[in-house]
């Protein structure tokens, strides 16, 4: 467990979810500090996206407590716990096909009702990723998959996101586009962004995380600093491939 004091923005204690009568995590404790990227491990199936799809609201919590900012989001509505500021960039990317780029962004922002705050965070996305500016009128689908991962992250800044919960970012992209979304996230969180972040390189996530847990069969196995982890001979024979 972590014992250095910090700000701790999210927070899960005894965390059970699953779906229908089969339970995916099993009372998992995890806490995220401000200002932090913490990564979370594991094989396929442990748990990973269950997890952050919990914390959004979009899987119902079956026990225990998870609070943001110290309020409570076990029973919100997913759409309440994005306007409090966690927002989640889910597998997939999911941009809306016919949507131009502009669109897709623009539909990330229906919380914000500041005219003037969303014309503000559009220009911040245009500003991290000019590409989408230059195609701001191209039907979103259209991109490439790099292209696309960055609509997906610019569409969740447009809520004006105090935790960035990211699921497999560089999933199915080139090698040269996985290094260029790490970049990115390195200089979201620069930028002031707390992110929960999901990987399947999880040698690139040790690289940029803070800290780290490992789920296995949804529980958490392991946690520590993460580079205390990548120098971990079991964690490097499961998921460094070393």
């Amino acid at each position: 467990m972590r014992s250095e004091t910090g700000d701790v923005v999210l927070s899960l204690k005894g965390v059970s979810a699953g779906y229908g009568r089969i339970t995916a995590l099993h009372g998992i404790d995890l806490e995220v500090r401000r200002g932090e990227i913490v990564t979370l491990l594991g094989a396929n199936g442990a748990g990973k996206t269950t997890t952050l799809k919990t914390i959004s609201g979009l899987v119902r919590a079956q026990a225990g407590s998870i609070t943001f900012e110290g309020e409570e989001l076990v029973g919100r509505k997913a759409s309440a716990i994005a306007r409090m500021g966690v927002v989640h960039v889910p597998e997939g990317r999911h941009v809306l096909r016919g949507l131009s780029v502009r669109e897709n962004l623009e539909l990330g922002g229906f919380t914000v009702h500041d005219s003037k705050l969303r014309g503000e965070r559009l220009e911040e996305v245009f500003g991290l990723f000019p590409i989408l500016q230059q195609r701001q009128h191209q039907d979103g689908s259209l991109l490439s998959g790099g292209e696309q991962q960055m609509l997906a992250i610019g569409r969740a800044m447009m809520h004006g996101p105090r935790v960035l919960l990211l699921d497999e970012p560089s999933m199915g992209l080139a090698p040269k586009l996985v290094l260029e979304t790490m970049r990115i996230v390195k200089q979201l969180n620069e930028r002031g962004a707390t992110i929960l972040l999901v990987e399947q390189n999880a040698r690139l996530a040790l690289k940029l995380a803070k800290y780290g847990y490992v789920l296995e069969t949804g529980n958490i196995r392991m946690e520590g600093e993460a580079s205390d982890l990548a120098k971990d001979t079991a964690i490097v024979r499961a998921y460094l491939g070393g």
